[in-house]
């Protein structure tokens, strides 16, 4: 696919084609690739792309987060391909709904946007089955991801279906449409090695499947350096700047520079800095990538029982710049944004030319792009300890560590990534009164009506006709092919008196389990749990019992939560008990592991659909005297939706685990008493130095999540129904709704930071030497900034919502402010002595403002 490119400067006329060829998908692209980057009719690019997932959140968000995407400098929008949602049962398709991938592939194209397509159909995602349908499973003789012709069969027959969906609503480029790029397979050059012969054969079976399908644009396979050609190799991890594709014809491409990491139930809460991931971005571009894409660039919610793993939690906000809920993330979002600009202001020396590197002393390096009268060099100190000064084409330049300087002219600096000049934004979540009212409604609150609760009792053991009883534990996927979280075993013993396991009336109950989650019940009654963790899922639980003379009846309830999504042979990684089960005692011990075990695949709950709103049962019992704190319960009320259109999210404090419903809705599994360990967490994070999924964490000894995301077009006026089932026991009446809002803009720039990037006129190619300054900005349209809580020129301390001032101030600092802020929705604050007066001579100052908008 190599292609002859115009080298000359392309800003203007990349512009042009993206519009073209976007514009009502009325004109045919033709996109291939070079040595240095995608070719877009004839034009090497230099593209920024961003993962959101459309499962991961509904389509009345879509358009909003496409455009804030957008706005932060974004070119490009890759997603996965969900295949169990899309094929839930062979041969039936469903592209309705969150699922309607073709919806989401337009909204991008409607906000002038490319797209990445990643097929897969294995996705990897922290999603249920790597994405993979459990129907597949059953296929006799299938072997996934390797040279099995069952599996190729069905995977090719998959991805034919979706190519040919988009070609039929004229998706691709070659059509006129946005999709620019498809993926097959997924960092399978990761575990490949497991599959031997056979998986180097499938491996280059899918590269020749997928270019047969004849999409007209490139095909890419990330995480495989032997990819064959025509395909793409491409880098996934924090950083890949020092990556290489395997081929010099082929362009350096990143599909997942991963912008925080994902969130596990019973784990502390990832994040990653700003600063380190806009170093990650820079040192990419500048080592002579032109395509990154964050991972994620909006994370979203796992609803349903979307959620992989195991332990996987609900919240897949994954720190991304646009947050869970589809707020910006300040700064992160800004900062980026910027990082983008400037790269964007580097393009046409970029696509022009191959770099060359200049050492600037230990850890120090310059790269040059320089072709004719374009020159852009980026400047990095990959020190991650030590402040750097160091000279460049005969100028002193100021290198912080773990930083790169970004000059558009080879002369000015109109970036450095450890810089903020973005503003910073606290996010409030407001908790809502709600009221207990009378069934009839005929009390409410203000602000949210909460009706009674009524309950149904889900029964202990067997309920159903087509139970299944054979000898022997069976593994629980294999029996439930994931209809459900949910297996009972059960089965019964007869004491007589005097049996070897017993130590009078007691004995000693061993089970193994493969995990996820366990509850034990002897005659219908608790007598203990047990969970696995991200990191083992196995259970062994161990306890002494009581038993009575006569029948003895022993059911166990093991719970999934989430399939594994990763690795070699993922799809045979087994769930439930398969023993031994052991009842022993001081004279000598009973293996039920091989006696006659009844089960049942979910709960009597889920057969008669407790949680649809739509569907009346018998079941349910209107009472104010509800039990709570017992385990195997659902719960019914009626509530109000928040007013306004702010996020809203659940608060399950006081809950044990299970799932919710709204409007028949699942918004997924929540899991409030799952604390993350004690220790791991730190007070700040130091961005400086190589980053880790393990290196900054939040949270410590809390909750790994007690707030979920109901998403705003799950609800409507007036009322609506939360339905849930507690599987542990909690108290229904605790739970708080919230609302998600912007709290106090921040900033802090200091006379050390480059100028502001939109002041750099990039048609002139120079700097307007404004110098430094302060940028603030309401975030929603009609907001305008109310009043100033703090502003410091000098030498302040702190962060958003704590700033303090230093040894000096200056005492004119609220006042400009002031002046310069109030009652407009953005303003620009000159970081200078010449504005504030100088308190303290020879130091170098900043001004620290917190603002609050109405």
């Amino acid at each position: 696919m190599a292609a002859t490119a115009v080298l000359l400067p392309a800003a203007a006329a990349a512009a042009a084609v993206l519009l073209l060829c976007l514009a009502g998908g009325s004109r045919a692209t033709n996109v291939t690739y070079d040595h240095r980057a995608l070719v877009i009719d004839g034009v090497r690019r230099v593209l920024v792309s961003g993962s959101i997932h459309y499962p991961r959140s509904t389509p009345d968000m879509w358009p909003g987060l496409i455009q804030k995407a957008k706005d932060g400098g974004l070119d490009v929008i890759e997603t996965y391909v969900f295949w169990d949602i899309h094929e839930p049962v062979r041969g039936q398709y469903d592209f309705e709904g969150r699922k309607d991938l073709a919806a989401f592939v337009k909204a991008v194209a409607d906000a002038g946007l490319y797209v990445h397509l990643r097929i897969g159909p294995y996705v990897c995602a922290e999603w249920n089955y790597g994405g993979f349908p459990l129907w597949l499973h059953f296929i006799p003789g299938i072997k996934f991801r390797t040279d099995n012709e069952p599996f190729k069969s069905e995977m090719q027959r998959f991805t034919t279906k979706v190519v040919d969906t988009m070609k039929g609503a004229g998706l691709y480029a070659s059509q006129g449409g946005p999709i620019i790029l498809s993926q097959i397979e997924n960092e399978y050059g990761n575990i490949d090695s497991a599959y031997g012969a056979p998986g180097k054969a499938y491996m280059r079976w899918a590269a020749g499947m997928a270019v047969s399908l004849d999409t007209g644009v490139p095909w890419v396979m990330c995480q495989q350096t032997d990819a064959p050609d025509p395909l793409i190799n491409t880098c996934n991890g924090f950083y890949c700047d020092q990556f290489t594709p395997n081929s010099a014809a082929k362009p350096k491409m990143w599909t997942e520079n991963w912008s925080g990491w994902f969130l596990s139930f019973g784990g502390a809460v990832p994040y990653r800095p700003v600063e380190d991931l806009a170093f990650a971005v820079a040192r990419f571009y500048q080592r002579g990538g032109t395509f990154q894409n964050y991972y994620m660039y909006h994370g979203g919610t796992n609803l349903d029982r979307s959620t992989g793993g195991p332990f996987i939690a609900t919240s897949y906000d994954y720190d991304a710049p646009i947050d869970e809920y589809g707020l910006v993330r300040q700064p992160k979002w800004g900062h980026l944004r910027d990082v983008h600009k400037a790269i964007k202001l580097c393009e046409p020396a970029l696509i022009a030319t191959d770099p060359s590197y200049t050492s600037l002393g230990p850890n120090a390096e310059a790269a040059v792009y320089k072709s004719g009268s374009v020159c852009a060099a980026f400047l990095a100190n990959i020190d991650g300890q030590t402040d750097k000064t160091v000279t460049f084409n005969g100028k002193m330049y100021k290198l912080p560590a773990w930083s790169v300087s970004i000059l558009p002219d080879c002369k000015n600096v109109v970036l450095n990534t450890a810089q903020i000049n973005s503003q910073v934004t606290s996010s409030e979540m407001r908790y809502l009164e709600a009221s207990a009212v009378a069934l009839d409604g005929s009390f409410t609150t203000p602000e949210l009506a909460v009706s009674g609760w009524s309950y149904a009792i889900e029964p202990v053991g067997i309920t159903k006709d087509n139970a299944l009883t054979k000898a022997g534990l069976m593994e629980q996927i294999n029996t439930t092919a994931d209809a459900s979280d949910f297996l009972w075993y059960s089965t019964s013993i007869t004491v007589q008196g005097g049996e070897p396991y017993l130590n009078g009336s007691q004995s000693n109950l061993l089970i193994n389990s493969l995990g996820h989650v366990l509850q034990v019940y002897i005659n219908g009654k608790i007598a203990g749990s047990a969970q696995g963790s991200a990191s083992s899922s196995l259970i062994s639980w161990q306890k002494p019992i009581t038993l009575v003379p006569g029948k003895n009846k022993i059911d166990l309830l093991s719970a999934t939560v989430g399939l594994s999504n990763y690795g070699a042979f993922f799809d045979l990684v087994g769930a439930g008990i398969t023993g031994p089960v052991k009842l022993s005692g001081p004279n000598g011990a009973l293996d039920l592991s091989s006696a006659q075990w009844t089960y049942q695949t979910g709960l009597k709950g889920e057969d008669l659909h407790l949680y649809d709103p739509s569907e009346a049962s018998p079941e349910w019992v209107s009472s104010n005297a509800y039990p709570i704190n017992q385990p195997l319960i659902w719960y019914k009320t009626k509530f109000t939706a928040p007013a306004g259109d702010d996020p809203v999210a659940i608060d399950f404090t006081g809950m044990g685990k299970g799932e919710a419903w709204v409007n028949g809705q699942s918004i997924g599994r929540y899991w409030p008493t799952n604390l993350a360990p004690q220790s791991g967490c730190v007070n700040t994070c130091n961005y400086r130095g190589s980053y880790s999924s393990s290196k900054c964490l939040k949270k410590c000894g809390q909750p790994s999540q007690t707030l979920y995301h109901v998403p705003r077009s799950f609800l409507q006026p007036g009322s609506n129904d939360l339905v849930l089932f507690e599987q542990f026991g909690g108290d229904p009446s605790k739970i708080s709704f919230v609302t998600r809002q912007t709290g106090s803009l921040c900033a802090q720039v200091s006379e050390a930071h480059p100028a502001q990037i939109d002041s750099w006129i990039s048609s002139q190619q120079k700097l307007q030497r404004s110098g430094p300054a302060l940028r603030l900005e309401c975030p929603e349209e009609g907001q305008v900034i109310s009043s100033i809580k703090f502003a410091s020129f000098g030498t302040p301390s702190g962060t958003c919502g704590s700033y303090n001032h230093g040894e000096c101030s200056s005492t004119q600092a609220l006042s400009v402010v002031q002046e310069a802020c109030i009652g407009v929705s953005s303003c620009s604050v000159p970081v200078s002595s010449n504005y504030f007066g100088d308190p303290c001579t020879g130091v170098t100052k900043s001004l620290a403002v917190e603002a609050a908008c109405s």
